[in-house]
């Protein structure tokens, strides 16, 4: 890979990983990373200044091919500008290997893989924390709402907290190291815009005292390696109950997923996917397959994933 003595380099090859947000009682706040699935940008500097979005595959020509609006490009046109380097020029490939609109954090994933790359492309002038803000500018523009729970997991890697955004705090949160998460993302459409106007704008005091305690007892249970308090805690008497009823099975499902050995069972971000918390990966597997398996019996298809806690985030590849 040819570079400069400055560390810069001619083109990267980026993975950006594919997000659980929420993590059922901590709307907003909670997030975490997987394995996979996730996107892929590859980046090219080129003679001709500015940001050339090139290609787009695996969306089904569902995603703006305009530098200026599709959310990979975008904001690498923001980060160029705030470092003064709008000289430069790239080309960026788009490879999306994960659903839109599965409540995986695809427009994250993108975000994340183009900002990432463009700043290994120019030698790391700025460190990961200094991209979020790039990112979640990124999740505005893809969904209207800038929050940071898919695009600090995803950037950052590993359990992340958003302790809040003025000024934005965000917190690591260690990962038990057994830890592992099925993930089942039914073909089942649920507008992310949709599901959050869905959303009350006022709770009762008793139930926002039942979400306070049970994300405290997540956070302590993620710290202590307590697995039983993590799975205690993975109750959400605020938005759970009404996402659930746009996503087909869903307590069968989790009724599925805590018989066969889960820890705690929920929404993934917005939906339609889910996920269980798992002391172990067989066990992760076992819930996918029995989840899976009864969607089909149903008549709807899915996607199945076993991941661990990815710690590193995006990776040049």
């Amino acid at each position: 890979m040819a570079g400069t003595d400055s560390g810069e380099k001619e083109l990267v090859h980026v993975f950006a990983p594919a997000t659980v947000a929420n993590i059922v009682c901590g709307f907003d706040v909670l997030g975490f990373a997987l394995d996979e699935p996730g996107d892929e940008v590859i980046m090219r500097r080129v003679d001709q200044p500015g940001v050339h979005l090139i290609q787009v595959t695996g969306d089904e020509g569902r995603l703006p091919r305009e530098a200026g609006k599709n959310t990979v490009s975008a904001c690498v046109q923001m980060l160029l500008k705030y470092i003064g380097r709008e000289d430069v020029g790239v080309t960026i490939e788009l490879h999306k290997h994960m659903p839109i609109g599965s409540g995986l954090g695809s427009s994250a994933a993108s975000t994340v893989a183009g900002l990432f790359a463009i700043n290994a492309l120019l030698g790391n002038p700025l460190t990961r924390m200094e991209l979020l803000p790039f990112a979640i500018q990124g999740e505005a523009l893809a969904c209207g709402h800038g929050h940071a729970d898919n695009v600090a997991p995803g950037l950052l890697g590993g359990i992340t907290l958003i302790k809040g955004y003025e000024p934005l705090d965000v917190v690591a949160i260690p990962a038990p190291p057994a830890l592992h998460a099925a993930v089942v993302f039914p073909h089942v459409d649920v507008p992310t815009r949709d599901a959050r106007q869905m959303i009350r704008s006022k709770v009762a005091l008793k139930d926002a005292v039942i979400q306070w305690g049970n994300i405290a007892g997540l956070v302590a249970g993620l710290f202590t390696n307590d697995y039983d308090l993590i799975g205690r805690s993975m109750q959400d008497v605020l938005i759970e109950p009404t996402r659930a009823i746009l996503i087909p099975e869903f307590y069968e499902m989790r009724r599925l997923a805590l018989d066969s050995g889960a820890l705690g069972f929920g929404i993934s971000g917005s939906g339609p996917s889910v996920f269980a918390f798992a002391q172990s990966r067989e066990t992760a597997g076992d819930i996918v397959k029995v989840i899976q398996s009864h969607l089909t019996q149903h008549g709807i298809d899915s996607n199945g994933y076993v991941s661990g806690i990815n710690a590193n985030g995006p990776r040049e590849l």
